[in-house]
């Protein structure tokens, strides 16, 4: 028996039948509209025995040169299996910590609560798991003669820092469009930084968006949002990471952030090939977590999963989730369905509260992950989410890129929030007792 070969290309995420090399550059179907996915040759993979994958797998985790050095690229074969290594741009993404929360899974009654943080990235967000398949494969249609001058995205983030830093590293020019004073500081800087042509423009995400869709409608400049499922490819090794992290047992429930939604399909994607192949016993069950203020998602789930009608998203704590027209909903809400998923929602209060809840036990949570731990929170409360199960969240960006959230928190400066766990300094005079007087309870 001859060795395996391996093979992915685009097919319709509807249905429809149409299908293209990953070579082309095309976002939706031409047929019905609907948004592309990767299609893996699971036969091919399916040659290769579930232990020997795994062997494979863990072997290739602590490699410490690249390609292997990415966790994304250490499973190159269930990625962009055609892609030769030399076109590979890596910042060695990916095996980020699985960080255990045991006091609020105590308190919760959870059997575990664990945090995949993948804000321990080369840009601080989840982001940069799809961004090194995307620009790497773009990088291999410039050399093949492919003409994109650029690629671009719009953002309120964390998209831009991650495709700024991989385009820098490829060399290849990048356009990012973010809606003015609706996004940090701190995640302004990276993109500017790195040498991106940044668009701060008057309107919100979804203006955005919609400017960056009509202009790569010319070829030449290439979409890097997460409407393009060579994104959703990278971001579903978290799946595959985090099953990895617990010895091939997926926890009971999974609960992820939801904004523009690629990531609730991408993780679904990633645990469904995990589970065609013989890697994962059983499918873990799916929560989409939103902003109150921003959550056309929770709306749908209210409704049965009605069609998506798109909402203004209000200004949050939660800017990168800030999104009330998703371009993955259809994505998501069918991955939800054959996962028995479940959406919910938190107030600013609520977020706030959950991520400095997590900061006491040694994280540095961002508001994103707030509300994934908030939401957590009201599902067991619920009783949706069974005491004694095994919980993991995935957190999607560091902490460090919202300083404005964290010190706002602890001073009680933020809008709309009570802080249940602020701590903020205490001034004293320069004199030994009132030192000693200030450290009597410890």
């Amino acid at each position: 028996m001859g060795t395996p070969v391996f093979h992915a290309e685009y097919a319709c995420s509807e249905g429809c039948g149409f299908r293209a090399s990953l070579l082309e550059v095309v976002y939706r179907c031409p047929k019905c509209e609907g948004l592309l996915e990767v299609a893996h040759d699971v036969e091919a993979l399916r040659s290769v025995a579930a232990e020997e994958w795994k062997r494979r797998f863990e072997q290739r985790f602590g490699a410490s040169r690249l390609p292997y050095a990415s966790g994304v690229w250490g499973k190159h074969e269930w990625v962009y299996p055609q892609l030769p290594a030399e076109d590979i741009v890596s910042l060695g993404e990916g095996r980020v910590p699985l960080k255990a929360l045991p006091r609020m899974a105590a308190e919760l009654g959870l059997a575990s609560l664990d945090l995949k943080e993948c804000g321990v990235s080369p840009t601080g967000s989840f982001k940069d798991w799809g961004m090194t398949v995307l620009v790497s494969a773009v990088k291999h249609m410039r050399a093949r003669g492919v003409p994109i001058r650029a690629v671009a995205c719009a953002s309120t983030g964390d998209t831009s820092a991650a495709l700024a830093a991989y385009c820098a590293a490829a060399g290849i020019p990048s356009v990012v469009f973010l809606p003015k004073d609706k996004v940090s500081l701190s995640q302004l800087v990276q993109p500017v930084a790195n040498g991106a042509r940044v668009l701060s423009l008057d309107t919100d995400f979804d203006g955005c968006m919609k400017l960056v869709q009509q202009v790569t409608r010319d070829s030449g400049l290439y979409l890097a949002n997460s409407m393009n499922s060579l994104r959703i490819e990278g971001q579903k090794v978290v799946a595959l990471e985090l099953c990895q992290d617990l010895g091939w047992e997926p926890p009971d429930w999974v609960v992820i952030p939801g904004g523009n939604l690629g990531n609730a399909s991408a993780l679904g994607k990633g645990f469904e090939l995990m589970h065609a192949l013989g890697m994962i016993s059983k499918r873990p069950r799916l929560a989409v977590a939103q902003a109150q203020r921003a959550n056309p998602l929770m709306r749908s789930f209210r409704g049965g999963f009605a069609e998506l009608v798109p909402v203004k998203a209000e200004r949050t704590l939660a800017s990168a989730i800030q999104i009330g027209a998703p371009v993955s909903f259809r994505r998501a809400v069918k991955m939800l369905k054959a996962f028995d998923g479940v959406v919910e929602e938190a107030t600013e209060s609520e977020l706030a509260n959950a991520a400095a809840r997590a900061d006491r036990e040694g994280t540095f949570a961002c508001p994103h992950t707030g509300v994934a731990l908030a939401a957590l929170e009201k599902l067991v409360a619920q009783g949706v989410i069974a005491r004694g199960a095994r919980v993991a969240v995935v957190s999607t960006a560091h902490g460090l890129k919202f300083p404005d959230f964290k010190v706002g928190y602890h001073r009680k400066s933020l809008e709309d929030v009570t802080s249940r766990f602020a701590n903020p300094p205490v001034d004293l005079p320069a004199n030994l007792d009132a030192v000693r007087a200030a450290l009597s309870d410890l």
